[in-house]
């Protein structure tokens, strides 16, 4: 009686034991999924990247005539944009953009003023709301791991003007009113298709941006005297990620 009771004991132990190491192993094979035979293939620095970027771009340059002067700083774009990228090696990858910009020309009220008109105000500006998709070829400059690290971009890119505004402001109106804002859209002088190169220089989530416009502001439709805005850009941008 006392040898069946203590083989039942340990029997007992035996099968208590060999539960609490099957439970073990599973419990460790579920909280290691990183050790998984399955690679991971999403990442900043793996075979596929996406994210968000904002940023701001002052115009740099003159008109190439009179009439036309900007205000600086208060004339550049604001973009907000979804980035994919595709590693080729370690050294060099590809992808494309795809953005939504505003861009801006704030303009000087000067005595020869011509665009778009003569008429001086207290403040007056011509707004682009630009949908555009931006193709680019990227070279990673040294080692890293899983991060975007330092690179160089360069692009080309390409779209449509969705919208197109001349606003300006006066004050005193002649109603009595203390400020009279106006707003014209749909401005058929202003081309629709623009198109252009740029180049980005990087350290992950910040970047260096410079673009220029190879396509004109202006249509065939609009008055001879209008001077050719700037084409540069120059500005920072911020990675989302």
């Amino acid at each position: 009686m006392r040898f069946s009771s203590v083989a039942l004991a340990s029997t007992l132990l035996l099968g208590l034991c060999g539960a609490h190491r099957s439970l073990a192993q599973r419990v460790l094979l579920r909280s290691t999924t990183s050790r998984d035979t399955v690679r991971a293939t999403y990442g900043p620095n793996r075979a596929f990247f996406r994210h968000l970027y904002v940023g701001y771009a002052p115009v740099v340059g003159a008109a190439n005539g009179p009439g036309a002067e900007l205000r600086p700083f208060k004339s550049g774009e604001y973009f907000l944009g979804l980035r994919h990228k595709y590693r080729l090696s370690n050294s060099l990858a590809t992808g494309f953009d795809v953005r939504y910009t505003r861009l801006t020309y704030a303009l000087a009220q000067t005595t020869d003023k011509v665009l778009p008109s003569s008429a001086q105000h207290y403040s007056e500006a011509l707004a682009l709301h630009e949908v555009l998709a931006e193709p680019y070829v990227r070279f990673n400059v040294g080692r890293r791991g899983n991060v975007v690290g330092h690179y160089l971009d360069v692009t080309g890119w390409a779209g449509w003007v969705a919208g197109t505004v001349h606003t300006y402001e006066d004050r005193q109106g002649v109603t009595g009113a203390a400020r009279v804002v106006v707003h014209e859209r749909g401005l058929s002088y202003m081309r629709r298709w623009p198109a252009g190169v740029g180049a980005r220089v990087g350290s992950n989530r910040y970047a260096a941006v410079v673009r220029y416009r190879l396509t004109d502001t202006f249509t065939e439709t609009a008055p001879a005297n209008y001077p050719e805005l700037p084409r540069w850009t120059i500005g920072i941008e911020l990675g989302l990620f």
